[in-house]
C-alpha cells in the first residue's frame, strides 16, 4: 500500500520544539481575526480584526470539509467506521496518533494519517472537484511546487488557502444543509465535530487548526504558528457560526489553536450575550 509521509506541518503538535524551554514565547494572544454570524443568514454580528479577508492554510481545519466530502463518498460510513488500524511505519510522535482511528477519534485528535489514508483513496481528480463543487477557498489543492503532494499535504502550509469570512460561509452552508452534497452527508459530518460546553448554555461543536508559517521566499517558518478555532454555537434553537484566526508574531510555546480556542471558548459567553445578538 503506497503510504504518503507525514509533513512537518501536519506533526506540529508533536514536536518538541514547541516546548522548547531555551526559545523565549514572545508570540502575542491577540486574535488577528474574530467573526461571529448567525447560521441561518450569514448576517455578521462581529467581525474584529485587520486578518478576515486573509486567505492562510486551514491545517486541520480542512477535516470538517473533508469529514463531508468522506461521507458523501462512501468512504467513511458512520461516526465510528470506518476504524483504521494504525500503521507502525508511519512512525508518529504524538501518542493519541498511534492508535486504531475512527471518524470521531480522528477528529478529537485531529489524526493526520487519517486524513491523508481519505484522500489517497478519493484519488486526485475525485478530490479536486468536490473542492471546486464546495468552493472550498481558494480552491487549490496542487501542493508545493513541483512536489506532486496535492493529495497528500495541500492543506498544510501549503496551496489550499482559507480566509475567516471563507470559513463562516462554509459553515453556514453546512449547517444549512446547502453543500452540493447529500443531507445525510453533512449530518454525519456535523454530528462528529468535537463538543465543547460553555457558560449560559452555549454548545459548541469546532475544529481546531495549527501549522507553521511560510517566509516570503516559501520556507517553513518553525518559529512562527497560524492556529484556527473554527464551528458553531447552539443554544434555544439558533445557531451562530464562529472563525478566531491566531497569527503568531514570534515563538510560542504549544500550539497556537488552542489559544484560539480556549480564548474563544472563554469570550462566548460575553460575545453571545443576548444584548449582543439583537
Amino acid at each position: 500500500m503506497r503510504r504518503f509521509l507525514l509533513p512537518a506541518a501536519g506533526l506540529l503538535l508533536a514536536l518538541p520544539v514547541l516546548v522548547n524551554p531555551a526559545v523565549a514565547a514572545t508570540a502575542s494572544n491577540i486574535p488577528t481575526c474574530t467573526v461571529i454570524a448567525d447560521a441561518e443568514t450569514d448576517a455578521i454580528l462581529l467581525r474584529d480584526g485587520p486578518s478576515c479577508d486573509k486567505p492562510v492554510s486551514p491545517f486541520s481545519t480542512f477535516k470538517i470539509a473533508l469529514a463531508v466530502i468522506g461521507f458523501d463518498s462512501g468512504h467513511l460510513k458512520d461516526a465510528h467506521t470506518p476504524a483504521l488500524p494504525y500503521d507502525p511505519a508511519l512512525n508518529v510522535s504524538l501518542e493519541p496518533w498511534r492508535h486504531t482511528t475512527d471518524p470521531t477519534r480522528w477528529m478529537k485528535y485531529s489524526v493526520v494519517w487519517y486524513s491523508q489514508d481519505l484522500t489517497r483513496k478519493l484519488g486526485m481528480e475525485r478530490f479536486r472537484g468536490y473542492i471546486e463543487a464546495l468552493a472550498y477557498g481558494n480552491r487549490d489543492v496542487s501542493g508545493e511546487p513541483g512536489k506532486n503532494n496535492g493529495l497528500s499535504h495541500s492543506w498544510l502550509s501549503s496551496s489550499l488557502k482559507i480566509s475567516p469570512m471563507e470559513q463562516i460561509g462554509f459553515l453556514g452552508r453546512l449547517r444549512r444543509g446547502e453543500l452540493p452534497v447529500s443531507a445525510e452527508a453533512q449530518a454525519l459530518a456535523v454530528a462528529v465535530q468535537p463538543v465543547f460546553t460553555v457558560a449560559d448554555g452555549w454548545v459548541v461543536r469546532g475544529k481546531t487548526g495549527t501549522g507553521y508559517q511560510r517566509r516570503a521566499d516559501g520556507s517553513l517558518d518553525e518559529t512562527r504558528q497560524n492556529g484556527w478555532f473554527v464551528g458553531w454555537a447552539e443554544k434555544d434553537g439558533r445557531t451562530v457560526t464562529f472563525a478566531r484566526l491566531l497569527e503568531d508574531d514570534g515563538p510560542r510555546q504549544g500550539p497556537a489553536s488552542f489559544v484560539a480556542r480556549d480564548s474563544l471558548l472563554a469570550d462566548l459567553p460575553i460575545l453571545l450575550a443576548p444584548e449582543k445578538l439583537k
